[in-house]
């Protein structure tokens, strides 16, 4: 097993916030996945845009990707990145809706909270305009596909 060692926590065992200006820039992506499971009535609405609150998708993709852009207000160590993309798309499934988020920058350190903020805030989104039509919603499996670095000159 790797030896990991917390890099938030300083050689006093303190909290703090990781000094990224050593770090050379990089090209950083990140994708992350996650589904909100719905019954076939709510998913009906949301495909013919018939939900009260207005357009399901559109809101939670403009939700999802604001979310990225205000990660690091939302998360006390997660350093502002000016991110240069962030994208949320969804899937159609019989049984719920899967979204995927892809976050890019060129800077000193990773965007995967980016990303994982965005499907997180999207499918709460989706919940938040669902939740007066389908109360067994269930929001699960959010997690990180993949997340890469390519050196840039």
């Amino acid at each position: 097993m790797k030896n990991s060692k917390l890099t938030h926590v300083n050689h006093e065992g303190k909290v703090h916030m990781v000094n990224v200006l050593p770090k050379e820039k990089s090209l950083r992506t990140a994708r992350a996945q996650g589904f909100i499971a719905l019954n076939t009535h709510t998913l009906e609405l949301i495909r013919e845009d018939k939900i009260k609150k207005g357009s399901v998708l559109t809101t939670a993709s403009l939700a999802g990707i604001q979310a990225a852009k205000q990660c690091s207000t939302l998360i006390p160590l997660c350093h502002n990145i000016p991110l240069s993309q962030a994208d949320v798309s969804f899937t159609w499934h019989p049984n719920g809706i899967e979204v995927s988020a892809v976050v890019s920058c060129i800077g000193p350190t990773g965007v995967e909270m980016e990303a994982l903020t965005a499907v997180s805030v999207a499918l709460l989104t989706i919940y938040d305009m669902c939740k007066a039509v389908d109360k067994e919603m269930e929001i699960n499996n959010i997690r990180l596909i993949e997340k890469t670095k390519t050196k840039t000159d």
